[in-house]
């Protein structure tokens, strides 16, 4: 029971921080790296993660200097740029694609909300998702009667306090996430 218990809790902690990372992707004021981090490009038939292709600079607070490794995949960095959902368009010198972010306006901080919202409701529903499957395992040892019916009632009542707790960290991410959107 206690190790049901236990994978329950460490693949929550792992949804929680599925949706942090999310949430790291969606953009607020400053432009970051880690903006990047979903987009996979196509270098030589293999889809890659855009990090392992290129080095990033943050020039200043709307501007990303990337710096591909291997000059020849520029142009398919800069499509899979092009195509992602960051809504830049990056200029190629050459030598590194220079992605200026616009600024937010009020209307794109509300899609960017409620894009973090949904983003929050998935990692939500994986958390209770993972209850569910921990909450039959132990249905299951005690219809096999390897375990009591009061040591099942009382796991089951451990199960909820950890799904809420991980509910709740998710819901302090999305607090936190909106603030700093709506932060002109």
């Amino acid at each position: 029971m206690n190790d049901i218990l236990k994978d329950a809790d460490t693949r929550m902690d792992k949804s929680v921080d599925a949706t942090r990372e999310e949430f790291a992707v969606i953009r607020a004021g400053r432009a970051q790296p880690s903006m990047f981090n979903k987009i996979v490009v196509d270098y030589y038939g293999t889809e890659t993660p855009l990090q392992q292709l290129a080095s990033f600079t943050a020039q200043d607070a709307r501007v990303i200097l990337i710096q591909p490794y291997d000059q020849g995949a520029m142009a398919n960095i800069e499509k899979a740029i092009r195509d992602s959902d960051l809504g830049v368009n990056p200029a190629n010198d050459g030598k590194v694609l220079r992605c200026v972010f616009p600024d937010l306006t009020e209307e794109r901080r509300k899609e960017f909300i409620k894009v973090a919202r949904s983003k929050a409701e998935e990692g939500r529903v994986s958390v209770r998702n993972i209850r569910r499957t921990a909450k039959q395992a132990l249905e299951k040892l005690e219809k096999d009667g390897e375990v009591g019916k009061d040591d099942v009632t009382g796991a089951e009542k451990r199960l909820d306090s950890t799904t809420k707790s991980h509910t709740d960290r998710i819901d302090e991410l999305l607090k936190a996430k909106e603030a700093e959107l709506l932060e002109v």
